[in-house]
């Protein structure tokens, strides 16, 4: 089938979206809140999965990983601690005739890229969202929502060593709401005020942290390339001294060609021994590992695999929306809008289609309908449609990237059998209804 020639309309992929089910704008029917997202049944699906997969290929498959849930309120100390309350801010500047405000570092020019005026000179403005604990707003209530889930970790560090006896080299996994007060959001969901993020902290011997940083790059890369984005569209960037982090030693950008350019979608960074040094020094706690080797204490090195589950899905959406000309069998041409998503992430897995709503029909369909989504060999989200005619229902699924979709015809009712059509190729064949799940299965999992 041939691919789309031009750059993908990000206008359309939003279209597509909210019409879908996958991604609506947050309080809509109050005329939204700039930047905030709303999942809905679909993009549900897809953001599990992106989670799913990536805790199982990060966690469940290796014998050196384990999870954490941090809670998002910490104690004010630990973003001291961290340098949060000191570094985490951006230069903004503001137009004096329409007062919109930018990052001074996402602009070109002396003026306001909106309506020309004049533009102030650049202050520092702080990042991280305060709130208050307690019934009274007061100083000293108050508390801040957490700009990374990373520091849950490491004021951990202790009580995971203690209740997992994990030796060094190992990690410690996360996945969590994290919130940043952007001065320039937009693209979407590409950057947004409230967002979610799988982290890693990955502690090992001072010393054995620039190789292990280079192996965790490669995983990373491998892990987006495993769940279907063309590598092609991927690359590392190394920072520059500049750009580096007051924690960081070292930092690779993984980043995506969006229809805008390349943009960062997971940061890979080597925070040494940085964060836990610093919440020794603030909580008077040791936060140290005793090396059986040396027979010493020593502060592990850090290396930090961080990236947002919102810029992972928009990654997939962008890499999977393609439009293909295809004809009719009348001959017509059209333009057929498909999701090539992989199978391990698409939100729908298989599609149950009766050819029509015909009572004879009927209980055959749900009949293998019921079979296939309570079948062990398939796991995943299954739908049944018979709405409308059966080529619409076809491009309807495409249009949500449901790889398998599952005909029953009249036909089925004579001799046991259904018709799979693949997504990406049209393909048909028919399987008997006996061995369907396996052939799905098979299908699914690509073997």
């Amino acid at each position: 089938m041939p691919e789309n020639t031009s750059a993908i309309d990000i206008e359309k992929l939003t279209s597509l979206c909210k019409r879908r089910g996958f991604v609506f704008q947050s309080s809509e029917i109050y005329g939204g809140l700039a930047s905030t997202w709303d999942y809905g049944p679909l993009g549900v699906e897809l953001k599990r999965n992106v989670k799913d997969s990536w805790w199982k290929t990060m966690v469940w498959e290796r014998d050196d990983m384990v999870g954490l849930d941090a809670a998002i309120l910490m104690h004010p100390d630990t973003w001291r601690a961290s340098g949060h309350l000191e570094n985490f801010t951006d230069p903004l500047v503001e137009c004096s005739d329409c007062n919109k405000r930018f990052r001074e570092d996402h602009i070109d020019s002396v003026t306001c890229p909106d309506c020309g005026g004049k533009l102030s000179d650049p202050r520092l403005f702080h990042l991280m969202f305060k709130t208050h604990m307690g019934p009274v707003e007061e100083e000293a209530a108050i508390v801040y929502l957490r700009p990374e889930t990373a520091q849950g970790i490491f004021v951990n560090f202790n009580n995971v060593v203690t209740s997992t006896r994990k030796k060094l080299p190992f990690g410690i996994a996360q996945v969590g709401k994290s919130f940043r007060n952007e001065i320039t959001t937009g693209n979407f969901i590409f950057r947004t005020r409230e967002f979610e993020m799988m982290e890693i902290e990955y502690f090992v011997m001072p010393g054995e942290d620039e190789k292990v940083h280079q192996k965790w790059m490669q995983d990373c890369m491998d892990w987006y390339t495993n769940i279907g984005v063309k590598p092609e569209n991927l690359r590392l960037r190394k920072h520059e001294d500049e750009e580096l982090s007051h924690y960081a030693k070292a930092t690779y950008d993984i980043e995506y060609n969006f229809p805008w350019g390349w943009g960062e979608i997971q940061g890979i960074a080597n925070r040494t021994d940085f964060d836990l040094k610093a919440h020794m020094a603030m909580s008077g706690e040791k936060l140290t590992y005793f090396d059986e080797v040396s027979g010493q204490h020593v502060i592990p090195y850090v290396i930090e695999p961080s990236l947002g589950v919102d810029r992972a899905v928009m990654t997939l959406l962008v890499d999977a929306y393609t439009e293909e000309e295809t004809t009719t069998a009348s001959g017509k041409t059209e333009t057929r809008v498909l999701l090539k998503l992989d199978p391990s992430v698409a939100p729908v897995k298989v599609a149950v289609l009766p050819l029509s709503r015909n009572e004879r029909l009927a209980p055959l369909a749900k009949s293998v309908y019921d079979d296939i989504r309570k079948n062990r060999l398939i796991e995943g989200n299954v739908q049944f449609d018979d709405a409308q005619s059966i080529g619409r229902r076809y491009r309807r699924q495409d249009e949500i990237g449901t790889p398998l979709c599952v005909t029953v015809d009249f036909d089925s009712l004579d001799d046991g059998c259904v018709t799979i059509r693949e997504r990406d190729s049209m393909d048909q064949k028919r399987v008997s209804i006996t061995n369907l799940a396996q052939e799905i299965s098979s299908l699914l999992i690509g073997d």
